[in-house]
């Protein structure tokens, strides 16, 4: 029974470390396939729909007799959360990883526990006393998220590994100044997106903790929450694309990204946060994301321009 005991209390740990190896995995690839021209509106649209497919049945089958009754209070509830967690949050992550780096993009979602736990504590989601030792580790893991996010941002050193060839091409100064402030002003749209991504996930993130309470079967929450998505992205990119083209996946990477991030990353994965949010609350789970920068350095190292 001990053992039981023990293994149910590590269950939200385990499947945090599990959700961040995924998103290492994922943030990589989708780095790749964004580079080679697949769109991003098109992308979650698409990854939401495989998700979608995944776990409709699963949902259906498992949930078939304990599944709550749909109201319009948790049908509101559920448009907000696929607009936060998944249309609004991805998108912002897509383009802020569009104009910067995997391992930036990756590591400014140290943000995320910083906003959730500020947010929470405003909304007093969360309890905060000074006067005992919990309260204040709460302020200073808070303080040091925020201060790693600014060191890497302010500060740019040199490359430890992937060093950049020398280019051939000698080109006059105006042409440095001139990419240099390209660079500069990319990075900065890149960064504000991240940010911007970093807020929604910390709405979706309370937001759900709201939503479990209310609608908690695991399997269907989550299967709405990405039908409803993908539903916000494809009416958003046939409003924006005209083209029918963009639909069509013709690269391997592009197709590749879509069934890896739609069947695990979102499948697997938004699972994986859901059942921690419903187990330990908003800012426990928020507090992973740092690890998830340590798998994406291990699997490339890339440094700001």
């Amino acid at each position: 029974m001990w053992g039981m005991a023990r293994l149910d209390e590590w269950k939200p740990v385990i499947a945090m470390l599990v959700f961040d190896i995924i998103s290492a995995v994922t943030t990589a690839l989708l780095k790749k396939a964004l580079q080679e021209g697949l769109d991003r509106l098109v992308l979650i649209t698409l990854r939401q729909l495989v998700a979608t497919i995944f776990l409709a049945p699963i949902a259906y089958f498992k949930e078939r007799r304990t599944r709550p009754k749909l109201t319009l209070e948790i049908l509101v509830y559920l448009f907000f959360s696929a607009a936060f967690g998944a249309a609004l949050s991805q998108y912002t992550f897509f383009y802020g990883l569009q104009y910067t780096t995997a391992t930036f993009a990756i590591t400014f979602t140290n943000m995320a526990p910083v906003l959730t736990f500020l947010i929470a504590v405003l909304l007093r989601v969360e309890s905060l006393n000074m006067k005992n030792k919990a309260g204040a580790a709460k302020i200073i893991g808070t303080l040091m998220s925020f201060a790693g996010v600014m060191l890497l941002t302010l500060y740019k050193g040199v490359a430890l590994t992937h060093q950049v060839e020398p280019s051939s091409v000698t080109l006059s100064p105006d042409h440095h100044a001139a990419a240099a402030e390209s660079s500069k002003k990319s990075w900065t749209l890149g960064t504000v997106a991240l940010l911007a991504n970093c807020l929604c996930f910390s709405f979706w993130l309370l937001l759900q903790s709201k939503l479990t309470k209310k609608y908690p079967a695991l399997y269907s929450n989550t299967a709405y929450m990405f039908l409803i998505s993908s539903l916000q992205g494809g009416g958003l990119t046939a409003a924006i694309q005209r083209r029918a083209s963009v639909w069509i996946l013709t690269r391997p990477m592009e197709i590749v990204a879509v069934l890896y991030t739609g069947v695990v990353a979102s499948g697997i994965g938004y699972l994986l946060l859901t059942y921690c949010v419903e187990k330990r609350g908003p800012v426990f789970t928020a507090a992973f994301s740092p690890l998830s920068q340590i798998f994406v350095a291990r699997h490339r190292s890339v440094h700001p321009p």
